[in-house]
């Protein structure tokens, strides 16, 4: 493949052998090695600041008139043309010029720039008609050459292949290691360019994985983004990345990049739909058993239709419920949290069945256990799994509330259905709660109980039995330091034992008494007394639902 088909143009060399300037008689003075250079334009013109009007590429066409008669002003005139970047620049002997001054040759040497006399006089229209027909018919090819390649693309597609099959053609036709990477920079896919080249992957970690956060893109890459289809205009799914490694990229490859991607772009939203179907199919299964509506006896066949074996018969399930902070969006992102968890779960290696609820902001699974033994171990991994997989998919908004994971118990799958429900309403209740990895269901009754009483408490009966309870020492705290509420709520999670409530609280005893004294005098109770203590310790989790 030659230069003009891939650059888009043509070279000074192949300038120089149109019949135009052929009929010149054109001798090369200066940069004779860098024929080899893109022309992207020509243009003619005897004015002493030409190159300010020139943006680069450019063959400049003059009869010298604007070269100036001192040879400081000559160099200093192909200095700028050097420095603006053009391609090349050809001079008509004449009355101007009978031969080029040494100063300008010089210059032209200096700086790398091709320089060109003609000795013949040649009509600078009739060059420029023949380039720019050249260049025009050079960008025509190099389409021609992406649009090819976009038809094998669409073809594997097509013939049911799938995106590693359009990474394989765009890798052939590049020459480079091609990847697909997420938005964020997380690879997703890799192609060779061929079986005699580098292993993709290694050149991913040299080139693109080290660097890219620090310096940006390698050198020569060639970053082309596959569209998102998402709510912001700008939206981007993931990018196309070829990295310079066996040759440069040419402007013909980054072409057929940019027709890939438009291509790659239905696809992925194709499979994201796809997935997010699938997912969202999972979790109406759940719901519907968590709400009763498959019974137990059927429940199993239909779990194997959607994929979930989770061992012999008799295998305790595991259910479990993730519910994510308000306020997230309702699409689009649930099936790249979908998969993000499906990928973190693989790594417990525990049979799992995840489905999503976005209206509900949750995400049930039931997990398959070899013994009830085992459900603490279990329930620490998956739990870590079900958070980087939120963190993966962009899920959790800075300074957001982390999402609340609650664990169910281990059984059959009467038990799993009960237990699907019971933590789902669970999770809602412990919004705001201290941050855990995960709760126990059971552990959680109490505020369960609680916010199904405020969640029905049209006439604020929740609300007046914590203000009656604490509620002198709310008053106290917006207004008087040291808080007192902390103390309490220190000393009622420590079953009332001093010497624990005061080590975490780093204060000595007498003055925890004092404190304690001060909240008996302000809540006129005995911290002594069982019911008192057992009113404040509700009143401090109903807290939170009525403020």
């Amino acid at each position: 493949m030659d230069s003009q088909g891939t650059q888009g143009g043509i070279t000074v060399r192949r300038a120089l052998e149109l019949p135009g300037l052929r009929g010149g008689l054109p001798e090369v003075v200066a940069g004779a090695d860098r024929l080899q250079r893109t022309v992207r334009w020509v243009h003619a013109g005897e004015v002493p600041n030409i190159a300010s009007l020139l943006k680069g590429g450019e063959l400049l066409l003059t009869t010298g008139l604007g070269l100036g008669a001192r040879p400081a002003e000559q160099r200093a005139y192909v200095r700028k043309l050097a420095e603006r970047g053009i391609a090349a620049l050809v001079v008509e002997l004449g009355p101007r010029f009978a031969r080029l001054p040494a100063a300008i040759v010089e210059t032209a040497r200096a700086a790398g720039l091709p320089l060109v006399q003609l000795h013949r006089e040649v009509p600078f229209v009739t060059v420029t008609e023949e380039v720019h027909t050249e260049i025009v018919n050079g960008h025509y090819a190099l389409l021609q050459q992406a649009e090819e390649v976009h038809r094998r693309c669409t073809e594997a597609l097509l013939g049911g292949g799938g995106i590693p099959q359009v990474l394989s053609i765009l890798a052939e036709f590049s020459g480079n290691p091609v990847f697909l990477e997420t938005a964020d920079g997380q690879l997703l896919y890799a192609a060779a360019a061929g079986t005699e080249c580098a292993d993709p992957l290694q050149v991913w970690e040299g080139l693109r994985g080290r660097t890219v956060e620090r310096d940006g893109p390698p050198a020569g890459a060639v970053l082309v983004d596959v569209p998102g289809g998402g709510p912001g205009a700008g939206s981007v799914r993931a990018r196309l990345v070829l990295l310079a490694v066996e040759a440069a990229p040419l402007p013909v490859h980054r072409i057929a990049a940019e027709r890939a991607a438009s291509s790659l772009a239905v696809v992925l939203m194709q499979a994201r739909q796809e997935e997010e179907l699938a997912a969202r199919g999972r979790g109406d299964f759940l719901t519907d058993l968590a709400e009763g509506r498959i019974e137990a006896d059927d429940a199993p066949a239909q779990a194997r239709v959607l994929g979930f074996r989770p061992g012999p018969e008799g295998s305790p399930l595991l259910p479990v419920v993730m519910r994510l902070a308000d306020g997230l969006p309702t699409g689009g992102g649930w099936a790249v949290l979908a998969r993000a968890v499906a990928e973190e779960l693989a790594s417990v290696g525990v049979p799992a069945l995840l489905g999503v609820r976005p209206v509900e902001g949750r995400v049930p699974l039931l997990l398959g256990l070899r013994s009830e033994s085992e459900r603490t171990a279990v329930a620490d991994r998956v739990a870590a799994a079900l958070r980087a997989g939120v963190e993966r998919a962009g899920m959790q908004r800075p300074g957001a509330q982390p999402p609340v994971v609650v664990v169910g118990v281990a059984g059959g799958w009467a038990a799993a259905s009960a237990g699907l429900r019971h933590a789902a309403e669970a999770a809602t209740a412990a919004q705001g709660l201290t941050d855990r990895p995960w709760y126990d269901a059971r552990r959680l009754d109490i505020d369960l109980l609680l916010w199904r009483l405020h969640r029905h408490d049209e006439d604020g009966v929740l609300a007046a039995f914590v203000d009656r309870a604490i509620g002198p020492l709310r008053a106290h705290d917006q207004r008087s330091k040291p808080p007192l509420l902390p103390t309490l709520q220190t000393f009622l999670a420590h079953a009332g034992r001093k010497a624990e409530t005061a080590r975490e609280l780093h204060l000595n005893r007498q003055t925890l008494y004092n404190r304690l004294a001060r909240i008996s005098e302000l809540l006129g109770t005995d911290l002594d007394d069982p019911q008192t203590v057992l009113a404040l310790s509700l009143a401090l989790r109903a807290r939170r639902h009525v403020t």
